[in-house]
């Protein structure tokens, strides 16, 4: 495809789904693997479900996981506005044309009579009352009344809808780039509303219009579009547009963890992972949540996992840089089924990036996070911290939740190794263990580690005996770096200080 362009369109009533930066992902891949352009449109009509802040969430969010537009509001563009909101006037203008064609209608049929309709449906035994062919006739529209009756609502400012016409007994099929053949019948569809009682369009109009307009060529976006697409097909038709359309992909459900049912902004709380690529301040504790970021992950990681999500290279290749994304992804590969949003393949992408990322590139991310604790550690200590560090984390995060220790005194110390390990009859022992180490020239892991081992030959406890003990009077835990690595690092006075404090404690403990 030539002049390839593709839009992402988000709507800022909510903050951004995890789903919709994949979207926005494979639309920024595409273009860029066919030197085309991306655009950023905000579908922001519905302005009694507009959240303050959430355009600026969005495109921080884009920017985050390395996803700038070439077009878009506050990135130019020959196409704008590129919000729906500052395009009222070119929709009306669309509208009308649609009614001059025969294509539309005025329908004015009130909030109640609507209702009514509906409860006149389920009581003939219809579960759901459908605005079509064969009901709006029994409707209040320019269908059912006389030109001079429909002038003198306009006229008096009665509120009013316009709804597309849709023909009876018509076949609509397209062939979608991911779902293959896609057939519909006018039959199953109703006459959805265009332009709203406000003046606003619909999605429906506006994102045709726009995509016309904008002359984007490829629409790619979720599953649950799919069944719009007749209308909009419908419109394209009504326009005259029929004979170059876009071409449409809809990517697959990404699914619960589970992998059962469509993947929601509920299910973070739910199961504790995040569902939003940034954090989010809400006005009440259940209206706020952390997203990936806050979780500790690398944006790279995230733009990782997301591909792969429903695209298959057809190779054993899992890491990718978004440089080989470009190059290799392709919407051929984009699987029909839904992906299955497994938590931790995308903490296991995570730990690759950062066990593979230059220390000195690391680091510079771990000190805000350790800065943000109250600590601010010398280069040397924070650099040789993340080397011991770096092969078993697997989120940022992780540095400071298993590494405090590094950086304040033990909070509590771990018990099954303390009861199983500890007698206070060795209490001596242990105190000469602390004053050899309190000796050590030079205070490196090596002489530490040389010492130790003569303590235990000497002493014939075993390392059994003696390493869990250290350990745990150091780190608190069991888990972690090379123990003379940092004893070594702590230096001196901090390590003796905590073998007097643990020693005590664990007294204390095996009691």
């Amino acid at each position: 495809m030539d002049n390839v362009r593709v839009r992402f369109a988000p709507s800022p009533t909510g903050v951004l789904h995890i789903g919709g930066i994949r979207t926005a992902l494979y639309d920024y891949l595409v273009a860029k693997k066919l030197n085309g352009t991306f655009v950023l449109r905000l579908e922001d009509t519905d302005r009694s479900r507009f959240v303050p802040g959430a355009e600026a969430y969005i495109k921080e969010a884009l920017e985050w996981v390395g996803i700038v537009p070439d077009e878009g509001p506050g990135y130019g563009g020959e196409y704008g506005p590129y919000r729906q909101s500052e395009r009222k006037e070119i929709y009306a203008k669309y509208a009308n044309q649609l009614l001059a064609s025969g294509n539309a209608y005025f329908a004015f049929d009130t909030p109640e009579e609507l209702t009514a309709a509906r409860e006149q449906a389920k009581e003939n035994g219809n579960h759901t009352f459908k605005y079509d062919a064969k009901t709006r006739l029994q409707m209040r529209n320019s269908l059912t009344m006389s030109e001079a009756e429909v002038e003198e609502l306009l006229e008096t400012n009665v509120p009013y809808t316009v709804r597309l016409k849709v023909n009876e007994n018509e076949d609509i099929r397209f062939e979608d780039k991911i779902k293959g053949d896609v057939k519909f019948n006018t039959n199953d569809l109703d006459d959805k509303i265009m332009l709203k009682g406000d003046g606003m369009p619909t999605y429906h109009l506006a994102n045709v219009v726009d995509d016309r307009l904008m002359k984007i060529n490829l629409v790619i976006r979720g599953d649950e579009w799919l069944s719009s697409t007749a209308h909009h097909i419908l419109l394209y038709k009504a326009f005259g547009w029929d004979h170059e359309m876009p071409v449409f992909a809809h990517l697959p459900l990404i699914l619960k963890p589970t992998g059962k049912g469509k993947l929601s902004k509920r299910d973070g709380a739910k199961f504790g992972i995040p569902v939003f690529p940034l954090g989010w301040n809400g006005p009440t504790p259940e209206e706020s949540f952390l997203g990936f970021k806050e979780f500790g992950f690398d944006p790279k990681a995230v733009v990782n996992f997301l591909a792969f999500l429903g695209w298959n290279p057809g190779t054993e290749q899992e890491i990718y840089s978004m440089e080989g994304l470009v190059k290799d992804f392709s919407l051929d590969k984009v699987v029909k089924a839904g992906a299955r949003f497994d938590y931790d393949k995308a903490r296991w992408f995570n730990q690759q990036y950062l066990m593979n990322m230059d220390p000195a590139l690391l680091m510079n991310e771990v000190r805000p996070i350790i800065e943000d604790k109250g600590h601010q550690p010398s280069e040397d200590f924070l650099k040789t911290f993340v080397g011991l560090m770096q092969e078993r984390v697997v989120v940022m995060t992780d540095f400071w939740e298993q590494g405090y220790y590094f950086f304040e005194p033990v909070k509590a110390y771990e018990e099954k190794p303390i009861r199983k390990k500890w007698k206070k009859e060795r209490l001596a022992q242990f105190e000469d263990l602390r004053s050899r180490i309190n000796s050590c020239r030079p205070f490196d892991a090596a002489t530490i580690e040389s010492t130790v081992k003569n303590f235990v030959e000497e002493t014939e406890l075993g390392f059994g005996n003696v390493l869990p003990i250290l350990r745990v009077a150091i780190c608190g835990v069991m888990k972690g770096p090379a123990i003379f690595e940092i004893i070594a690092l702590l230096g001196k006075e901090e390590v003796d200080r905590r073998l007097a404090v643990a020693y005590e404690a664990f007294n204390e403990i095996g009691k």
